[in-house]
C-alpha cells in the first residue's frame, strides 16, 4: 500500500479546490479505459466515445501516447498530464504546463507511467504539446458545454465534504473519499493499495479536488504541494434520477416534493439546483414553503447552508412511499 506521512498541521490548512484540468483528465481515461462508475457517466460515454474512437483513429500517434500516458501497464499517469491544482485558474491556465513541459521531462514522465522503454514511435521532441491537444479536445467537446453544471456538482461536493469535517473530523472526511484511502492514526495516511513508496507530506500545501467521473489519483510537485483528486460521492448518479412517489407530488407539487426527498441528507441550495436542474429562485421558493410547513430545517456549515428534513418531512415521506407502493 501506498501511505503518505502527513500532521495536524498540515491537514488543517489543506484546501478543497475545483480543477477544470482535473475534471478534463478525468473524462479522458474514462473514454480511454472505457468503463464508467454509475448511469449519468455512461449516458456521457455513450454520446462522446464515438467521436472520441474516431478522433484516436485519425492520428497512428494518439493511441499509443495515451496508453503511455495514461498508465495502462503500471497504473501510473504520467505526472506532466496532472499538474497539483491550486484552485482559481482557468483550464487555458492549467493547460499552459501540460504544454510548458520540456521534451526531456515529457520523455522521462511517459517511460515511468509505460513502466518501461517507450515505443519507437514515441523517441520524439513533441509529446507534450500532442498531450496538451488531446487535452483540448476532451475540454472542448465534452466538457466545456456541461462546465457550469458539472462545477456546481463539485462545488456541492467540497460543501458536503466540509460539512462532514466539522462533524466528524478528518478520518471519517479522508476514509470515505476515494476506494483504498483512509486514514490509519498517528500521522499515517493510506492512499491507495499500489505497493509505491511512503511520502513525507507534513509541512507541504495540500489541496483536494473532486471531479464528477468515478475517477482518482494524487499529484505533487517540487514547492512541495500535494493534491489528492477524488470522485464526487454519487453526484453524477443523482443528476435528474430522483422521482417523487406520486402521492407525495400531488400533495405538494412534483418540483417541490422531489427538493423533500433529495433532503434525506444535508444539502445546500447550491446542490439542490444542480441535482434537481430547476433555477436558484424556484428551489429557494419551494425551501421557504417546506421550512414554513416545518418539513425541512437549516443549519449554517462553514460559509454555507445546509437544508436537511425534520421527522415530519421523514413521515410524510415515508407515508407516500407505501401508499405509492401499494397502488402499484
Amino acid at each position: 500500500m501506498t501511505l503518505w506521512l502527513v500532521d495536524t498541521d498540515t491537514l488543517a490548512s489543506g484546501r478543497f479546490v475545483v480543477s477544470p484540468l482535473a475534471e478534463t483528465l478525468a473524462c479522458l481515461q474514462t473514454l480511454h479505459r472505457r468503463t464508467t462508475a454509475h448511469p449519468g457517466e455512461k449516458a456521457w460515454f455513450d454520446e462522446h466515445n464515438p467521436a472520441f474512437l474516431a478522433m484516436v483513429a485519425a492520428d497512428p500517434l494518439t493511441g499509443p501516447l495515451l496508453e503511455a500516458a495514461l498508465g495502462s501497464r503500471s497504473h501510473w499517469i504520467a505526472d506532466l498530464l496532472a499538474p497539483v491544482p491550486t484552485g482559481d485558474q482557468s483550464f487555458e491556465q492549467e493547460l499552459r504546463k501540460v504544454r510548458a513541459t520540456s521534451p526531456e521531462l515529457a520523455l522521462a514522465n511517459l517511460t515511468v507511467a509505460y513502466g518501461g522503454p517507450l515505443p519507437d514511435l514515441l523517441d520524439r521532441t513533441d509529446l507534450a504539446p500532442r498531450l496538451a491537444e488531446i487535452l483540448e479536445w476532451i475540454w472542448t467537446r465534452t466538457v466545456e458545454p456541461t462546465w457550469e453544471r458539472r462545477r456546481r456538482l463539485m462545488e456541492a461536493d467540497i460543501v458536503s465534504r466540509t460539512a462532514q469535517l466539522s462533524q466528524a473530523g478528518w478520518a471519517a472526511a479522508l476514509s470515505a473519499m476515494r476506494p483504498g484511502m483512509r486514514w490509519l492514526g498517528d500521522g499515517t495516511l493510506q492512499i491507495n493499495l499500489h505497493n509505491f513508496p511512503p511520502r513525507q507530506v507534513s509541512g507541504a500545501r495540500l489541496y483536494f479536488a473532486p471531479v464528477t467521473p468515478g475517477r482518482g489519483w494524487v499529484a505533487w510537485d517540487d514547492e512541495p504541494r500535494y493534491a489528492i483528486v477524488y470522485p464526487c460521492t454519487g453526484a453524477m448518479a443523482d443528476v435528474g434520477m430522483t422521482v417523487a412517489p406520486q402521492p407525495l407530488a400531488r400533495l405538494l407539487g412534483a418540483n417541490r416534493a422531489t427538493v423533500l426527498l433529495l433532503l434525506a441528507s444535508p444539502k445546500s441550495t447550491t446542490h439542490l439546483v444542480t441535482l434537481t436542474g430547476r433555477p436558484l429562485g424556484s428551489v429557494g421558493r419551494h425551501l421557504k414553503v417546506l421550512l414554513d410547513a416545518d418539513l425541512v430545517r437549516r443549519r449554517r456549515s462553514g460559509r454555507s447552508v445546509l437544508y436537511y428534513r425534520t421527522s415530519a418531512g421523514d413521515v410524510l415521506v415515508e407515508s407516500a412511499s407505501r401508499e405509492s407502493q401499494e397502488g402499484e
